[in-house]
């Protein structure tokens, strides 16, 4: 983790700006704009933008505590498969899109519909992956059911360890390994805006590729904090502890989002606590880029750095 010390050694604020990488390409959203960049087939880049409002002006739930951290969640998730499949289209050629539309020539009520069903089936699998199966795993043993407290720990322990197993499988995959050297020039490149260096190549590349801020450990901290509220549901009975995590998740998320925040802003050892398993974590979620992609990182960046620096602070 030493490149990780060195990173926040130089950083001079924290900034609003966050971002995705998608397929061959990255999304960043800063507080008043949101940006697109991805290489096109041809070698060249295109760059999409977008009004954000993530500012001083945003709405109510987007500043009241716990909701904010909800209403993030959902909006990500939205706004991250959307653009997904975007950039996923400017890697086709003019033919296979010519195919993919229908015969009026408008696929804009199916490419909606698809993106509604993907995003439903993304979180269908993940509650039986992360909520159903490991519930489902520890009431197979009869001598923890009726212990509420071990037994919750034992289904968090479950959660983490298909979490990871998830993780480091799909990392094997080209395409994945490729989207997760986009995730590393995304983190540098909001380094090097955070230690307010010019984003240029040469000084994103000396970045590095762990951040504190990262959806990968906010992801760990929703499963820490989820074993923790289970300590407290009273019920042994394995579908009811199912319904019970349903019915608790908007409470987790939010919790979740307030502890990422509160790691994000400071820097002692109950953060650096907090923090260290999503870090390691992102030593399989990120690697190293090349220089296409940091140009790529750069070019999603420059659009939602806003006028009024004020705006930018996290």
């Amino acid at each position: 983790m030493g490149k990780n010390n060195d990173q926040q050694c130089c950083e001079k604020f924290k900034s609003k700006i966050g971002g995705q990488a998608l397929i061959e390409g990255i999304m960043m959203l800063g507080p008043d704009t949101g940006a697109m960049a991805c290489r096109l087939p041809d070698g060249t880049i295109d760059l999409e933008t977008w009004k954000e409002n993530n500012g001083k002006n945003a709405p109510w739930y987007k500043k009241v505590p716990l909701v904010r951290g909800c209403t993030s969640f959902i909006i990500s998730l939205t706004k991250g498969y959307k653009y997904m499949m975007k950039s996923a289209e400017k890697q086709m050629t003019e033919e296979e899109l010519k195919e993919q539309k229908s015969e009026d020539g408008s696929n804009k009520t199916i490419y909606d519909i698809a993106m509604v069903v993907g995003v439903l089936l993304g979180v269908l699998i993940a509650v039986g992956l992360f909520i159903f199966l490991p519930k489902f795993i520890v009431g197979l043993f009869p001598a923890v059911k009726k212990m509420r407290i071990l037994r919750s720990v034992l289904e968090g322990i479950v959660k983490i360890a298909l979490f990871v197993a998830y993780m480091a499988l799909v990392s094997l995959m080209k395409d994945i390994k490729r989207q997760y050297m986009y995730h590393g020039a995304e983190h540098k490149t909001i380094a090097c805006h955070e230690a307010e260096l010019p984003l240029t190549v040469e000084n994103i590349r000396k970045q590095s590729r762990f951040h504190k801020r990262c959806g990968t450990s906010f992801i760990f901290i929703v499963l820490l904090v989820s074993i923790f509220v289970m300590c407290f549901v009273p019920f042994t009975v394995t579908w009811q502890r199912i319904v019970a995590s349903l019915v608790l998740l908007p409470l987790v998320v939010g919790v979740s989002y307030e502890c990422i925040r509160l790691a994000g802003n400071n820097d002692n050892l109950f953060t650096r606590i907090l923090s260290a398993p999503g870090l390691a974590m992102q030593r399989i979620t990120t690697r190293e880029p090349d220089d296409s992609m940091i140009e790529i990182a750069i070019a999603a960046m420059q659009p939602c750095i806003p006028a009024d620096k004020s705006e930018d602070k996290w």
